[in-house]
């Protein structure tokens, strides 16, 4: 969604919290691929990564590991911001430029696939890597298009501009 669309689609509309009107927590969209992954892994059909055990936990684990320090990084950010919970709904003091964000409008969610394509490798669930992106897709239009509107109607020009230099994802 470019700026144009993100300001055609300005709703006004808030959380109770008085933040982005985020309806589907992005931490349950992570924890039911996981375990839907894992479920149709083992109980109905196995993918297996093709990995033996220790490059799995190594590859698994550095991925698990560097989303859970880049994630650490960025709650550090919102905390120095004013903002003690990253969760969506709640409101942002600031607008982030900083970190992760340079790079990324979204990087906590880029970290979480990150973990759960982690998670997938040491597990050995192929299904788990494969619902990594739908991860990022159904996020996409539950919480990242409302956080745009949000961040659109509290930040204005600031917002815009910060859209012309960083890119939604990658």
């Amino acid at each position: 969604m470019g700026t144009e669309a993100v300001k055609a689609e300005a709703t006004g509309e808030r959380s109770k919290y008085g933040g982005a009107p985020v309806r589907v927590p992005p931490p349950l969209v992570v924890a039911v691929l996981v375990a839907t992954g894992l479920i149709v892994h083992f109980f109905l059909y196995p993918l297996p990564i093709g990995l033996t055990l220790v490059p799995r936990l190594v590859v698994g684990g550095a991925l698990l590991i560097s989303g859970v320090a880049m994630g650490l990084s960025v709650m550090k950010q919102f905390r120095q911001s004013g903002r003690s919970n990253p969760l969506p709904w709640h409101p942002s003091p600031e607008l982030i430029a900083k970190g992760a964000y340079r790079f990324s409008r979204n990087p906590m969610y880029l970290f979480e696939v990150l973990k759960m394509a982690g998670i997938g490798i040491a597990a050995n669930s192929g299904w788990v890597v494969l619902l990594s992106p739908v991860f990022l897709l159904v996020v996409h239009f539950t919480a990242v298009l409302p956080e745009e509107r949000y961040l659109f109607e509290t930040f204005g020009e600031s917002y815009v501009r910060y859209c012309a230099k960083v890119r939604r994802y990658l």
